[in-house]
């Protein structure tokens, strides 16, 4: 006997699983056929509600500890993601508030403030272009750079402490990652 499985939809467009099974007779063959309610592909179990709330937990502890480190290290939370943000602009991104702004999902006014505040500690530059006066770049003094260096070790740190449990929840949620 041969099976073969197939979805499709049923009444009110909930899918179902539909078995079909396939066996020889000596004159004819008949097929046989059963529906199996299906739950929604949109619906959740209580397993994937735990796992979301799992990953949420992890990211807020991980914010947490970001945050406290920052703190630690004399400057705002703010103040070490716009360093991280300058650092790590591609070659073709212009380190400007507009950059800084988008990546921070901050207002621009915000930006102006932040870098404000930044430039008065003595953690980044802002260099005026001499090509256009209103047009100015953002750089990293060496002091931020000292800050930024040790903070991302720790913070490195207690990502790879945080790692399983992170990656234990975000299978939980998307499933393993399939290699071809």
């Amino acid at each position: 006997m041969s099976k073969e499985r197939k979805r499709v939809h049923g009444i009110g467009q909930l899918p179902v699983l539909r078995l079909l099974a396939v066996a020889p007779s000596f004159s004819t063959g008949y097929i046989v056929s059963r529906y199996i309610p299906m739950p929604h592909p949109r619906d959740l179990g209580a397993a994937h509600y735990r796992a979301l709330a799992e990953l949420r937990y992890q990211i807020r502890r991980f914010l947490a500890f970001s945050e406290a480190a920052a703190r630690a290290a004399d400057v705002e939370p703010q103040q070490h993601q716009l360093l991280l943000v300058l650092k790590a602009l591609r070659p073709h991104e212009k380190p400007t508030i507009r950059a800084v702004a988008g990546r921070l999902q901050i207002q621009h006014n915000s930006a102006v403030e932040l870098v404000k505040r930044s430039v008065e500690r003595g953690l980044v530059e802002r260099r005026i272009s001499p090509e256009d006066r209103r047009e100015a770049s953002l750089h990293i003094t060496p002091a931020g750079d000292r800050v930024l260096r040790r903070l991302s070790l720790a913070h490195r740190d207690e990502l790879r402490s945080a790692a399983p449990v992170l990656v234990k929840a975000l299978e939980a949620l998307v499933g393993r990652a399939r290699r071809g």
